[in-house]
């Protein structure tokens, strides 16, 4: 029986928490749901909207046969709200899922205010609530006040490193004589704009990311940080060595101009461009484009001038610079168990990059397991983990175990995974394999979940 003064507090408004606060109150426990935003801002938001898509509008690969893609599916058949809106506002991405992220926030602002059970407060919160039970999803921007709270709490200090966003250019300002139309390998649908270089114009472009100027780091800030490998700044991937960009975000490997003829044929294999810039569609209607794998600390000003070095994007007008800013997260191996409950108090529960996973359909996750663990406990119901065949819970069994001298955050991978009976060569049959053991080990948990709960419903 719940009590009629239980509450959940749940606290900032990303994907994590705002996942979090539905869970909570599709269990029928009223919760309340505390994002500062707009009566204090951040570094990286540019609304007030719950579940803002701060770097890009995608969340990774759609098929199930994929790291992010699986863990969508896992998400989806658990009854996850970010994930049911992004299905329902997705945007052609090749074979990524990618939403038109103002509509997308929006409607999920709407549909939390909306709801009965959610008090959505527009306060900032310093320290974290004694009484009650308090899930946090303050992600990599938790304010320094309620950083330095919970560092008072776990007696330790945190880790730290930097997150980058890409800029995003006006659509009718990019020369379509030159961009091409395609996805890789032809995949899904042609909904990537790609700029071609020739090895002169790309050897330019990389001594002028080389030589740009970049926006001055705090002094705590160049004492801490660190990259993280998967979202690098481009100057960072252009200093590390003359062909790393053609390896990383600008491999120009199964891209084809259709307007030249099919370079896949021998005659036209010279015809294939030296790098390639990405262009990911970003809204609808296609009047803004995402500069894929442009992370950036270079001030915008030499963003604009080198920028418009790429083939194509000689007049580009951006409607959003590159950023870069200071991510932080919890030695969660130390402090959390595979719940998500803190180890020291389990009424407090954490979720979102705060922990260390990376990513936009990880921080939901974590959302999924807090919320659904933090109704639990007020329900008096045993808290739950995911299999650890399933990416959910090998992801949450990571960060809870890895080790602690050298955590570091963990997008979903399969490398994760326990690992399969038999020896499976073929890359993409493996992670078949992978899909189909997760995604029946899902249904069978759920179905034991549900008889238990059954169960303790006719003993009560």
């Amino acid at each position: 029986m719940i009590s009629s003064t239980a509450k959940v507090q749940v606290i900032g408004g990303g994907l994590a928490g705002t996942e979090a606060a539905w869970q909570v109150a599709q269990a029928g426990i009223p919760v309340i749901l505390h994002e500062m935003r707009p009566i204090r801002t951040s570094p990286a938001h540019h609304s007030q909207e719950l579940a803002e898509l701060v770097c890009s509008n995608s969340f990774g690969a759609m098929s199930s046969d994929r790291a992010a893609g699986l863990l969508h599916e896992e998400l989806r058949r658990l009854g996850s709200i970010i994930i049911q809106t992004a299905d329902q506002h997705a945007v052609p991405a090749g074979g990524a899922l990618a939403v038109d992220r103002g509509i997308f926030s929006h409607q999920l602002t709407e549909t939390l205010s909306n709801h009965p059970l959610i008090e959505l407060k527009r306060s900032e919160i310093t320290e974290i609530p004694s009484e009650d039970i308090v899930i946090l999803a303050t992600g990599p921007l938790t304010t320094p006040s309620l950083a330095a709270d919970l560092q008072k709490f776990t007696g330790m200090e945190y880790m730290s490193f930097f997150d980058a966003a890409s800029p995003i250019i006006v659509g009718e300002s990019i020369n379509q004589d030159i961009a091409f139309l395609a996805s890789r390998y032809d995949k899904g649908d042609a909904a990537y704009l790609n700029c071609p270089f020739n090895k002169d114009q790309y050897l330019q472009f990389r001594e002028a990311l080389c030589q740009a100027e970049q926006a001055e780091l705090k002094d705590f800030e160049r004492e801490t940080a660190k990259f993280f490998e998967g979202c690098l700044p481009i100057e960072e991937l252009a200093q590390r060595g003359e062909e790393t960009m053609r390896y990383g975000p600008l491999k120009p490997i199964g891209l084809f101009d259709g307007r030249l003829g099919d370079f896949r044929e021998p005659e036209n294999k010279e015809k294939r461009p030296y790098a390639v810039v990405q262009l990911r569609q970003e809204d609808k209607q296609g009047q803004l484009w995402n500069m894929v794998g442009f992370q950036t600390n270079l001030k915008w000003g030499e963003q604009k001038r080198v920028f418009r070095l790429i083939p194509g994007l000689e007049k580009a007008e951006f409607v959003r610079m590159g950023v870069m800013h200071r991510n932080t997260f919890i030695n969660s191996p130390q402090l959390l168990d595979p719940t998500l409950q803190f180890k020291i108090r389990p009424t407090l529960l954490a979720a979102g990059q705060l922990i260390g996973t990376e990513g936009y359909t990880a921080a939901t996750a974590g959302g999924w397991l807090a919320g659904t663990n933090a109704a639990r406990l007020v329900l008096g119901l045993e808290t739950v983990t995911l299999p650890e065949t399933m990416m959910m819970g090998a992801l949450f069994e990571f960060i809870s175990s890895a080790s602690p001298k050298h955590f570091q955050p963990m997008p979903p991978n399969f490398g994760i995974l326990p690992e399969l009976t038999g020896k499976i060569r073929q890359k993409r049959e493996r992670y078949g394999k992978y899909r189909d053991r997760a995604l029946s080990d899902l249904n069978e948990w759920q179905l034991k979940l549900n008889n238990k709960q059954k169960n303790l419903v006719i003993l009560s």
